[in-house]
Parts: structure tokens; C-alpha cells; sequence
């Protein structure tokens, strides 16, 4: 193929603007997917996608376009490279949602272009400036587009002045689409063509050799084929049953199967330079695939010099940085290998989850994983019920923080409250602080402020975007802003505002761990660190929610919150009441008091020795209620 006629690009917009749908449009105008098969939101294959209204996934799909420019038309006013001819359009289908940003930077390096859509009814969002700022970090020609403008509510104008404002583009550069009825969406596929430039290619290796390139940026596990890798070529060309060599994880394979999206895999004998396409590796280990690894040809690893070898390395993608973390279990032990097996798959799928083992004594053996946020870790989760039927238990999410101890050394990582040192051995703990980007109308800006300070954080500026439209920028930390902060942004602008946010610094803070005794026993998986000002109010929370959630003993179940050994507030669950008389009828009254003293010191006795046994489910609950 030649490469002159190739066009890689993404499609990047806010949550909810109208990627899937363009995607479909674009799909029935190349004739991707025939009529018969065709149905809405075609490139979310995957039923939670389906379910909920979102991308959580990329997707490549590899589109045949037939450009023609008519003697009536001003081929100069089309750019500088449209040209009559058969075009490969390879798209990538990114998600919208801040946490699944990781899948969108992924896409981002392994094209040349991207079209940036804005909603004209909703107007520039935050996401939208996310991903418009992640898209020229990576050089790559933005096409600007308005979506919906078929809408009685559209607001075109004022949507084209916030776009020219923040890509500095002219206003003859943006296109007015309808991706619903198809309007102005052939225009724009033209315009990918004309403005997006082809791939490049480097030169071959100055040693000789094969000058096979390939990065990777998605793999998936197929229990036929093994890892099945999602390629860009960059250089050079791969044939089935070649040779091959992953360069970060020193593994060799031999391509079983090459091939394209159309947009379901279809196998082709060979990919060439610039191309999207896949290559099933036959590995049955995950951990020998790596997403922005870089393949090359197996000869090139044995017959190059080592210096030259090394500089066929493809930049790559920076590793992610997880920002939630919480504890998963399976509520029945022994389906932990099964957890673990899953889990292992999820990664291959997922770049940007993590998890390594964790034993808990109240939950028994798990894993301690990590997510980008709650969406993320729902979606997990909700993934290993349904595709691997084991039944899990999550803790409350937290955050990492930094303990700088008063020995000295280095700042120590903990992602557990329960793995804090003694507070005495702790000269300072550090919490992660995020920049906040909201979009506001200004009606709202008070609410909103107050929102941020109460947070713990600090408005940093405004700007206007457009009319009564704010940007807001602001810097809060993280722990306040990973549970309810966003429905709480919702709650205060009636659904008008959206905010995306990215990690800044750690910062010092006045934090204690908030731990929770049952029954004079610590429950480490209960514990969490909290600004020192809240945890009373946190404490009488978390007990009040126990004692409604916690099943009674024959004996008295004591509840208590402390924090650095003194206790902040108690609760009792009461004993259950047993009639050891019941059964009795008449006589002396000597005999049923025989038995109640009996059950007095088989209560004391219990007291003493009993133990809680708390169910996974009240873990579950604890999750889900307000802060």
C-alpha cells in the first residue's frame, strides 16, 4: 500500500458529544460494515459499553475511501493534500471519560491527526481541553468540528468563538456536522484526508538488518491465538509466520496471524509501513507482551550491533500513574486463583490497571489494585462478575500517600491507611494534590467556590470562554475529590458543569488514620486517613453505619473510632436476647433462676473469648455510603 494514501487519526471529544455516533456515519459512508449488519454505536463492542452509554475502550477500525475532486471544485481550498485517489483511513474510537484518559494517550501516539468534536448544545467541555492539550503535546493536526447542530438548542456560534479561542485556528477550518442525520459528515472525512498528513517512515538501521518496526498500543488475550498485540507499523513490514522480537520484555514469537480491523480482526498476510492492524503472537504469558513495547524482526536482535539494536526502541508511552486504590477479594477463598487469572487478563487488556497480592485477615487473601478513578474501578469490577463469575468484595478507595519518617531516608509510598508506621515514627505525611479544570456557566462560580474551599482546596484562576461561560482552575486534594466531589459539582450547577483533573505535587497535610475497633480488635481493612479536623464527625459516621450494617452476637459487640490510640467515639450493638425459660412451665422459681445464671456467665465468657465475624457484604455497603 502505498503510504502517500494512508490517514491515521483519532476521534477525541468530551463524554456524551457524539464520537460513536460520527464513528457510525463514517463506518456507513466507506461501507465498513454492511447495511444488514449495521446497528448504533457499532465500534462499542463491549456490553458494558452498550449498557451504560459510554466508551470505556478504544477501538481501530480500517475504513476504504474513494476520493474524487470534481473540475468544479478548488482543489487549493480542499489542502494542500487532497488529491483524487483510494484512501486507507485507519480510525481509532477513543472513550470520552477523564478516567479512561491513559486509552486515549495510547491512540494518540500511534496517529497523525485527530478530530476535535464539540457538542454545540454543551459547548466546550472539560474533557475537551484534556484531550485537545494531550493531541498537541503528541504534534498532531487537529480538525476542528461542531456536532449536533440539528438541535433546536444548538448554540453554534458561541461553540465556534470557545474553539477559536483555544486552538487559534480560522473560522473556515471548522466543520458543522450532524453525526445523527449524517450532515457535513463526508465534508469532514475529506477533510481528514486533506489535512491529516500520511505516515512517515524512518530510515532502516544503520547496521543492516530488517528495519521491522512496530508499537504497540492495545493487546488483548484470545485463548487460541494467545496475546494478540494491536500494531502500528512504524516502519518496515511483518508477514505472517515471521520472526519476531519484543524488545522490553527480551520475548521471541513467531506471528501466527496478521491482520486488520474491519472493524472485527481480519486476517491479512502481511502489514506495511504505516499501517494499524494486529498480530497474534501465540504467548500464552501476559507479562510478555507489553503495551508500548516495540517489536522488531527476530534476526535484527542476533545479527545487529547492541548499540544500533538499542536505538530501534520506539519512544514509547509514559507508564500511568494510578490514582484510586482499593482492596479486591473474592467472597468465597477459593476462587482466588480464578481472581488471579482474571486479573492477569484485565492488564493485558488495560495498561493502566494495576494490582499486586494483598492478605487481609478479616477478608483473607486478595489483591491491592489500583485505577485511574472510581468509573475505572467499577468497570473493573464489574467486567470480573460478569466474564469471569467470581463474586468480589472492594474496600473503601483511597489514595497513595508519602510518609517522611522522623529516622530520615527516603519518603516511603503506603496505599493502605492500615500500613501507616506508628504515628510517633512519622515526621510528616503527604497526600496528593490534583489541578482542577471547570467549566462553568458564571452564575455559578460562587457555589462552586465554595465547593473547592470546603474541599480543602484553592480557586487559582478564571477565565472566560465564551459569553457567560468560566474556566475555572483550581488545585484540591485528591482524596476529596475521588468519591463524591463530582456529583457534588453536579448538584451545585444543576448538571451545567464539568470538571477534569490531573495530579499536580504531594503536599503536607494535618492527616490522622482513623481506625475502627470491633470488639477491642482493630479491622485494618476498615481503617483510612482523614484531615484531622473531620475525623470526629468521620468516626460517629462510620459507627452509626456499623451499627446498622453489623448482624448481633449473644454477646455486646463494642464499637469505637480512634485515632493514635485515644478513642473519639463508641457504639454497642446489643446482645440478642435468648429465653432459656421458655421451655419451662410452673415450679419453683429457684430452678429458672439457676439458668439465667448460667447464661450470665456464658455471656461474660463469650465477652472475653468471642470473636466478630463480619460478613463481605458489610465491606460492600461501608464503600458505598456518603462521606
Amino acid at each position: 500500500m502505498n503510504t502517500g494514501n494512508i490517514r491515521n487519526f483519532v476521534i477525541i471529544a468530551h463524554i456524551d458529544h457524539g464520537k460513536s455516533t460520527l464513528a457510525d456515519r463514517m463506518l456507513e459512508i466507506t461501507a465498513a460494515v454492511e447495511a444488514r449488519k449495521m446497528r448504533s454505536q457499532y465500534l462499542d463492542m463491549h456490553p458494558l459499553e452498550r449498557e451504560r452509554g459510554i466508551t470505556i475502550k478504544m477501538q481501530p477500525v480500517r475504513m476504504l475511501y474513494k476520493m474524487r475532486i470534481g473540475a468544479d471544485q478548488n482543489a487549493d481550498a480542499l489542502g494542500p493534500r487532497a488529491r483524487s485517489g483510494d484512501y486507507v483511513l485507519n480510525l481509532i474510537d477513543t472513550p470520552g471519560h477523564a478516567d479512561f484518559s491513559y486509552e486515549v494517550s495510547r491512540a494518540l501516539a500511534a496517529v497523525e491527526g485527530a478530530i476535535l468534536l464539540v457538542d454545540a448544545t454543551q459547548g466546550v467541555q472539560a474533557q475537551t481541553l484534556a484531550n485537545l492539550h494531550a493531541a498537541q503535546r503528541e504534534g498532531l493536526a487537529i480538525v476542528p468540528a461542531i456536532n449536533k447542530i440539528d438541535l433546536p438548542s444548538a448554540e453554534v456560534a458561541r461553540t465556534e468563538e470557545e474553539i477559536l479561542r483555544l486552538t487559534g485556528c480560522r473560522a473556515g477550518d471548522i466543520y458543522k456536522i450532524s453525526a445523527k442525520d449524517g450532515t457535513g459528515v463526508r465534508g469532514l472525512l475529506e477533510a481528514v484526508i486533506s489535512k491529516v498528513p500520511p505516515p512517515s517512515i524512518g530510515l532502516p538501521p544503520a547496521g543492516g538488518g530488517s528495519s521491522l518496526r512496530a508499537l504497540i498500543f492495545d493487546s488483548k488475550y484470545d485463548p487460541y491465538l494467545g496475546v494478540v498485540a494491536h500494531i502500528r507499523i512504524v516502519q518496515g513490514t511483518l508477514k505472517k509466520g515471521e520472526r519476531i522480537f519484543f524488545m522490553a520484555s527480551g520475548a521471541y514469537a513467531e506471528a501466527v496471524e496478521t491482520g486488520v480491523f474491519l472493524p472485527e480482526r481480519s486476517p491479512a498476510a502481511a502489514l506495511g509501513a504505516g499501517e494499524i492492524g494486529y498480530v497474534a503472537t501465540g504467548l500464552k504469558q501476559s507479562a510478555a507482551v507489553r503495551v508500548g513495547d516495540t517489536i522488531v524482526a527476530a534476526d535484527a536482535a542476533k545479527s545487529l550491533p547492541a548499540d544500533v539494536f538499542a536505538g530501534m526502541a520506539l519512544p514509547g508511552y509514559r507508564e500511568p500513574a494510578p490514582m484510586v486504590f482499593a482492596s479486591v477479594f473474592p467472597e468465597d477463598q477459593n476462587e482466588y486463583e480464578t481472581l488471579r487469572d482474571a486479573l492477569d487478563k484485565l492488564r493485558l487488556e488495560d495498561a493502566a490497571f494495576t494490582f499486586a497480592p494483598e492478605d487481609a485477615g478479616a477478608l483473607g487473601r486478595g489483591f491491592r489494585a489500583g485505577f485511574l478513578g472510581l468509573l475505572h474501578m467499577e468497570i473493573i469490577a464489574e467486567r470480573i462478575r460478569r466474564e469471569y463469575r467470581v463474586r468480589l468484595v472492594l474496600t473503601r478507595p483511597s489514595v497513595a500517600f508519602r510518609v517522611v519518617l522522623r529516622a530520615g531516608g527516603d519518603p516511603v509510598i503506603v496505599y493502605s491507611a492500615s500500613r501507616l508506621p506508628p504515628a510517633h515514627e512519622i515526621a510528616s505525611l503527604e497526600e496528593p494534590w490534583v489541578r482542577l479544570e471547570i467549566i462553568t456557566p458564571v452564575p455559578y462560580l460562587g457555589a462552586l467556590t465554595v465547593l473547592i474551599n470546603g474541599a480543602g482546596g484553592a480557586l487559582s484562576a478564571t477565565e472566560t470562554l465564551s459569553g457567560d461561560r468560566l474556566l475555572m482552575t483550581a488545585v484540591a486534594p485528591l482524596r476529596e475529590i475521588i468519591l463524591d466531589f463530582y456529583d457534588k459539582v453536579k448538584s451545585a450547577t444543576r448538571g451545567f458543569a464539568s470538571f477534569s483533573y490531573e495530579p499536580t505535587e504531594y503536599r503536607a497535610g494535618d492527616l490522622v488514620r482513623l481506625d475502627i475497633v470491633i470488639a477491642d480488635e482493630i479491622q485494618p481493612s476498615l481503617s483510612e486517613v482523614v484531615g484531622r479536623d473531620r475525623a470526629y464527625a468521620l468516626g460517629r459516621s462510620r459507627l452509626a453505619a456499623l451499627k446498622e450494617l453489623l448482624p448481633a452476637e449473644l454477646f455486646a459487640i463494642s464499637l469505637q473510632a480512634a485515632v493514635d490510640g485515644r478513642i473519639l467515639a463508641r457504639e454497642t450493638i446489643a446482645a440478642v436476647k435468648k429465653d432459656v425459660t421458655a421451655h419451662m412451665y410452673g415450679g419453683d422459681r429457684t430452678r429458672k433462676m439457676k439458668l439465667w445464671k448460667k447464661q450470665q456467665k456464658g455471656k461474660k465468657r463469650l465477652r472475653e473469648t468471642g470473636r466478630v465475624t463480619i460478613p463481605p457484604e458489610v465491606f460492600f455497603k461501608m464503600h458505598g455510603r456518603d462521606r
